[in-house]
């Protein structure tokens, strides 16, 4: 089963803590100290969510927290507070993976390719992404979408690269997107196609090699992957604390260990996700390494 074959499927369970490890928190310890590649950017607190104003000085609070165990961050929007982040993450000296969000608004994705684009020759952008699953979503259609990115490699950089962002199989079924991508950016979720915590590490390392086969020779980045600590199942697979920890230490040391570059999805949890257009159900609030009030889950020292 794949996330085109079924939306959501949730079975509740009860979540249970984190297991002590001394071995777990060494392996953690060792990640976190020698910084890892990169992570996805969540600067909504408590009752906000997309749309509503971000300040700065909630994403320099956030990128403070985050700045000294990652390299990258990558962000969604550049509208609406969030074109704040790429020059945030910078003055912290990371670089940034900075997302247009496209969507059925012709008005609202003007605003963000003009900012996206002016973020760029600002020098705040060090790679480009043109959308966030909008072929998934169905929200443009592929002629619609590759007109974008055709736009966005004329009015960049020549040397920000420019991609767009989807589920590994989408860059398989439509050549012409992934012939238009200077690299890729992929999402891999075990999670969302109902694979089992065992085989989690495995499917995902396979939907990797799946890309590789039709990405001639082009610069793959896994823009997103993560395993939710709390709300629910999908078919097999189930959240919990332990098995977002493993998870997450079992992805990171791979990406390390085969020099890929990797987003963990997320930074923070986000409740606003749980309802409205995410419809992601329980578990949508529970993807962060840090939890809603900014603590991190898997080791009491952070």
């Amino acid at each position: 089963m794949s996330r085109r074959e079924a939306k959501r499927h949730y079975l509740l369970t009860d979540s249970t803590p984190v297991t002590n490890n001394d071995d777990l928190d060494a392996r953690l310890g060792k990640l976190l100290d020698a910084k890892m590649h990169g992570i996805a950017f969540s600067a909504y607190a408590e009752g906000q969510k997309p749309g509503d104003e971000l300040s700065r000085d909630q994403i320099e609070r956030r990128m403070a927290i985050i700045a000294p165990h990652f390299n990258w961050i990558r962000s969604f929007s550049v509208t609406a507070g969030n074109e704040l982040i790429p020059s945030v993450a910078k003055s912290r000296g990371l670089k940034t993976l900075v997302g247009a969000w496209l969507g059925t608004d012709p008005k609202k994705n003007r605003q963000e390719m003009d900012s996206l684009i002016a973020l760029a020759h600002e020098g705040h952008v060090d790679v480009a992404a043109v959308g966030n699953e909008v072929l998934y979503r169905g929200d443009l259609t592929e002629v619609q979408l590759l007109d974008f990115m055709a736009e966005a490699r004329e009015r960049l950089p020549t040397e920000v690269p420019m991609g767009y962002v989807d589920a590994y199989y989408e860059f398989e079924d439509r050549p012409a997107v992934t012939s238009a991508c200077d690299v890729l950016l992929s999402n891999c979720y075990p999670f969302w196609e109902g694979c089992a915590h065992p085989y989690a590490i495995l499917y995902m390392q396979d939907m990797f090699r799946r890309l590789q086969k039709v990405a001639e020779g082009k610069r793959i980045i896994i823009s997103e992957t993560g395993w939710p600590s709390a709300g629910g199942s999908f078919y097999g697979a189930e959240s919990s604390p332990q098995g977002a920890y493993l998870y997450f230490l079992k992805t990171m040391e791979w990406a390390a260990s085969e020099n890929i570059e990797l987003f963990y999805f997320a930074s923070f949890d986000e409740a606003w996700k749980v309802g409205g257009d995410a419809g992601e159900g329980d578990v949508g609030a529970h993807w962060g390494l840090w939890d809603k009030n900014e603590r991190f889950k898997y080791a009491s020292s952070l």
